[in-house]
């Protein structure tokens, strides 16, 4: 497999550039809030999301100004909702880092990712990008609509394979969809085109959303055992929905109140993790994935050889056959 750093190859440039503008567009007259930010960039991860953008908008015409505008847009909504999911969560860590509200406490970390969100939509407007906003205000809807369609269902734990997709194609795909749509309207595609590329991005958002739910059930390097943390969060994920549909009346119900009320049992945790194994959860989980990366694909095979077409490919192919 291709690692990033060859996938970034085409767009190493442009990634510079927007390295340096992401940061101009984080700074404040504010002391504490420089601190915070500083901090923040110490902390970056893969660059998925800008990677996304240049790719998209180089397949489609031309990297330009506006495209790294979309990539900072995009990359300050990202940054302002793992924020806010930290709060939410309670996590104290990201990336092996202290998260902002272990370190400021939640009233302060709240108001950050405030001030990052905002400051991505102003600086979309400053310049009149109108058309960025509008995608990626779409996207800011749906993870919301996602999130608390995910809190409301794992209150019953009633959430079958339908809701499922719906909840990650809000919650986790629409920001990848919203990567690869900026990038097309920045190159100045039509609507036609920037609408395929948002369909294109949410497939790939859905593939990455089942990968992640197959590392769940299965050992990582530094562990012996599977973490099981989505059922110790209660988080109904596919290979989990396929047990349960496979299941007897009784055994679903058994399964249900074993989530419900003994989840951070690790024999519990573990025997329900064998069952999903035994009845061949995974295997169905990754045949779904497989689809909708294929559908990636064959989105990608329309378009004529190149650079960026083969990047795209290869990221697509990175996000979905990853280890972790």
């Amino acid at each position: 497999m291709y690692t990033l750093s060859q996938i970034k190859a085409p767009i190493k440039q442009h990634l510079k550039e927007f390295e340096k503008e992401f940061r101009l567009a984080m700074k404040s007259k504010v002391p504490l809030l420089n601190t915070i930010t500083r901090y923040m960039v110490k902390r970056k991860g893969k660059q998925m999301r800008p990677i996304f953008v240049f790719l998209s908008a180089g397949l489609c015409g031309e990297i330009s100004e506006k495209s790294k505008r979309a990539a900072t847009l995009i990359e300050l909504l990202h940054t302002a909702t793992l924020v806010h999911d930290d709060v939410v969560d309670e996590s104290h860590k990201r990336r092996g880092m202290f998260s902002l509200n272990a370190l400021w406490g939640n009233k302060i970390a709240v108001l950050v990712g405030d001030f990052l969100l905002s400051r991505g939509m102003l600086k979309a407007v400053e310049n009149q990008d109108y058309d960025l906003l509008q995608i990626v205000s779409d996207a800011v809807k749906k993870m919301s609509e996602g999130e608390l369609l995910q809190i409301e269902k794992a209150r019953k734990l009633d959430i079958k394979e339908e809701i499922y997709f719906e909840i990650i194609r809000k919650k986790t795909a629409s920001l990848i969809a919203s990567c690869c749509a900026t990038g097309a309207a920045s190159s100045g595609a039509s609507k036609d085109q920037v609408e395929k590329f948002r369909v294109f991005g949410e497939n790939i958002g859905i593939a990455f959303q089942i990968r992640d739910d197959i590392f769940d059930y299965m050992k990582s390097s530094n562990a012996e055992k599977p973490s099981g943390i989505d059922i110790k969060e209660k988080k109904m994920t596919l290979p989990l929905i396929y047990l349960l549909n496979k299941s007897s009346i009784a055994e679903r119900r058994k399964i249900i109140y074993q989530i419900k009320n003994k989840s951070k049992n690790p024999e519990i945790v573990a025997e329900i993790i064998n069952k999903v194994k035994e009845i061949n959860g995974l295997a169905y989980a990754d045949k779904i994935m497989s689809e909708y990366r294929l559908k990636s694909l064959d989105f990608l095979n329309d378009f004529p050889e190149g650079e960026y077409k083969t990047a795209l490919i290869r990221l697509v192919n990175f996000t979905t056959d990853r280890s972790k």
